[in-house]
């Protein structure tokens, strides 16, 4: 069963980034979508950005203008960069893949990374 790695997570100050990695050592991320979700204890998983097999990218718009979503290809990697982090960003961070950015059918889950955003 597909399981993707999340990495990057930690402690930051309000106003701080954070450059999230998600990747596996086998599994070709250039042939699917790839979306990051965050998820708070209690309340409902949020998709946060994705990207297309063709690069388009999309961001919800909690996090528009602060977050950036990249492939890096050649590294077999999606980056979520995070800059003016705000404490309502703190969650755990995952991402998954799809066919689209639809991600309706979403699926390899990893354990998760952990954002904390507080001074």
């Amino acid at each position: 069963q597909l399981q993707l790695v999340e990495s990057g997570g930690g402690l930051v100050q309000p106003g701080g980034s954070l450059r999230l990695s998600c990747s596996h050592s086998t599994f070709n991320l250039d042939y699917h979508a790839v979306g990051w979700f965050r998820q708070v204890p209690g309340k409902e998983r949020e998709r946060v950005s994705c990207v297309t097999k063709d690069g388009s990218t999309e961001y919800a718009d909690s996090v528009k203008g602060r977050f950036t979503i990249s492939r890096h290809n050649a590294m077999n990697m999606i980056d979520l960069q995070m800059n003016s982090l705000k404490p309502e960003d703190t969650a755990v961070y995952y991402c998954a893949v799809d066919l689209d950015c639809w991600m309706v059918n979403a699926y390899g889950w990893g354990k998760g990374t952990l954002v904390t955003v507080s001074s």
